[in-house]
Order: C-alpha cells, then sequence, then structure tokens
C-alpha cells in the first residue's frame, strides 16, 4: 500500500471531463463529470487502491464541489459517492440539483 504524507493537488482537467487528486504529483483519484449547461453533472469517482483509506476521496470531491461553487454552476449528484458526500456535508447541499429521468438520460447519450 502507497503511504503518503505527501503533497496533495485536486486539479479539474477539463479536456477529460474530470477532477484528479494527485499525491507527489501522482494521480490517485478521479470523479468525472459532464456540464449541461449550468450543471456539472457528476457520474463517477475512484481513488486508485494503493491510495484507499486515506480520505482522498473525500478530500478530491471537496475540492470539485468548491470549484463549482466558484464557477457558479450547480451539481447533478449521479455518482453514488459524490451524493452520498453531499448528504454529510450540508455546506453544500445549496448547489445540488436533483437526478432526474431527464438528466440520466441525457447522460447516457452523452457518453456514448
Amino acid at each position: 500500500m502507497y503511504q503518503s504524507s505527501g503533497i496533495r493537488t485536486v486539479q479539474r482537467v477539463d479536456a477529460r471531463h474530470r477532477y484528479e487528486i494527485l499525491v507527489d504529483g501522482r494521480r490517485a483519484g478521479l470523479t468525472a463529470y459532464r456540464d449541461r449547461g449550468a450543471q456539472r453533472v457528476f457520474f463517477h469517482t475512484e481513488v486508485d487502491d494503493a491510495f484507499a483509506g486515506q480520505g482522498l476521496g473525500a478530500e478530491l470531491v471537496q475540492a470539485a464541489l468548491a470549484d463549482v461553487r466558484e464557477s457558479g454552476k450547480r451539481v447533478v449528484p449521479v455518482c453514488p459517492y459524490v451524493a452520498k458526500f453531499l448528504k454529510r456535508h450540508e455546506e453544500f447541499a445549496d448547489l445540488a440539483d436533483p437526478v432526474t429521468p431527464e438528466v440520466l438520460h441525457w447522460l447516457e447519450e452523452e457518453l456514448r
């Protein structure tokens, strides 16, 4: 297991539609999104097994949501991890829009 007390950074990678968390410059995880107008639809979050148990997923999602707030967009938490994070962190509740059948259909088309 990769134990790190190293430098952690989160960056938005627009070309790949995701935020990445880096530990000492090595990608440790990501949360993927697609933009739908004023909404940022998060649909997948993962942390590499080598970095599991270090709180990187929460750190990544928190930084991503802060960036969304700064951009003036809304969040649609299709990703179960992001949805759970939003339920546990009420300071971001005002950003969330519901996951609707329309959003799910749009996302399915977008990801084809």
